[in-house]
């Protein structure tokens, strides 16, 4: 009985004392977050209390749990033991992430909040979600490694495996070749600025914005809601657009091809009046001028600007499909025509070979061929 007293006066200590602990911890970080509301990282540690709560309770239960003098804790003492250290440094990692996860956070919120220019803020955003996976590794190995020490043959192991480092080493540079290049390049888009998330891209023939960076892969989101994933080292390896390097606004082209009697100043009029009423037409510019010639034809472009890839896209589409709606309704002769029968009237060797051969020629080619051959 009096060890059953002793195992409840331990528990219910140590439970007390994590709870009085946290909930110390807990006004303090109110307390200066009231203080200083500029800044959000006060309230982000405040999300960290779970993971505090647990290392407190298995540190306090780690030193005291000798002392309950229960005969089947005491049997199984190093049992014990052992699983209140694994729990101790598993609570302890997840709560150093936490920390610097609500560290780096709050500095990005407050750059974010007094830079005006989106490029720099989405580069400090990718080199933050960088930075933040690293640390997660890094911190997840060193746990995962100290909860093997603790098992005395893990030890043992790991003394007799230090001789033969440099081989295994080696070996394992050479096996993990690609991921060691897909790390290095994750590092070099990072801090490098080479692609950002949020960035706009065309890669593969494909075009989409940048929706994921890690240390190894990343995902692009085409605007037909496609992922594209493909490994950090194609951005350092290989050439590719990025439409949002130096700025987010585009501009953007339409070509039209249309006959050599269209009315191009009818059509400037018409281009500014669909780009007056377009809403995503940013005002910066526009311009129609002939680019080219034909026998046929001659190809008009008309040239928009918007604010970024999306709305330029809609621009585009916008000019494009009222322009030609209107030149259909009120100047179908501007569009291009192809001739695919004989002309009416003619010479008179021509008239004279219709008759003559009035449904193509004796070995089947046609009439138009006859004329060809006439002339």
């Amino acid at each position: 009985m009096n060890s059953v007293l002793r195992l409840l006066s331990v528990l219910g200590g140590s439970l007390l004392l994590t709870f009085a602990a946290d909930w110390a911890a807990d006004r303090l970080l109110c307390r200066a977050d009231a203080r200083h509301p500029e800044t959000p990282l006060w309230n982000l540690l405040r999300r960290c209390r779970p993971a505090l709560r647990i290392v407190l309770l298995a540190a306090l239960l780690r030193g005291a749990y000798g002392q309950a003098a229960w005969r089947p804790l005491q049997d199984d003492a190093d049992t014990v033991g052992r699983i209140l250290s694994l729990v101790l440094i598993g609570a302890g990692a997840w709560l150093i992430v936490g920390v610097v996860s609500a560290v780096v956070e709050s500095g990005y919120a407050r750059y974010a909040t007094g830079t005006r220019d989106p490029a720099r803020v989405r580069r400090v955003r990718t080199q933050v979600t960088v930075i933040m996976r690293v640390v997660t590794a890094v911190v997840g190995v060193v746990a995962v490694a100290a909860m093997l020490l603790t098992f005395p043959s893990f030890r043992a192991l790991g003394t007799s495996m230090l001789a033969s480092a440099g081989i295994i080493g080696i070996v394992a540079g050479v096996a993990a070749q690609s991921t060691l290049g897909n790390l290095f390049a994750g590092f070099q888009i990072a801090f490098g600025d080479m692609v950002r998330l949020g960035d706009t891209v065309v890669v593969a023939g494909e075009w989409g914005v940048v929706e994921d960076i890690t240390l190894t892969f990343l995902a692009v989101r085409t605007w037909d809601e496609r992922r594209i994933t493909m490994p950090v080292s194609y951005f350092t390896t290989r050439p590719f657009e990025n439409w949002s390097r130096g700025g987010v606004q585009m501009t953007g082209t339409v070509f039209l091809h249309c006959d050599h009697g269209a009315p191009i100043a009818l059509m400037r009029d018409k281009v500014q009046e669909i780009l007056h009423a377009c809403p995503e037409w940013d005002g910066r510019g526009w311009d129609l001028a002939v680019t080219d010639t034909t026998p046929s034809s001659i190809v008009v472009r008309a040239i928009v600007t918007a604010k970024d890839a999306d709305d330029l896209w809609t621009v585009r589409c916008a000019v494009r499909e009222q322009l030609v709606a209107w030149l259909v309704q009120k100047h179908p002769e501007a569009l291009p025509r192809v001739t695919v029968g004989p002309q009416r009237g003619g010479t008179e060797d021509e008239r004279r070979a219709a008759q003559q051969y009035p449904s193509g020629e004796p070995n089947g080619r046609a009439s138009v061929r006859a004329r060809t051959d006439l002339r």
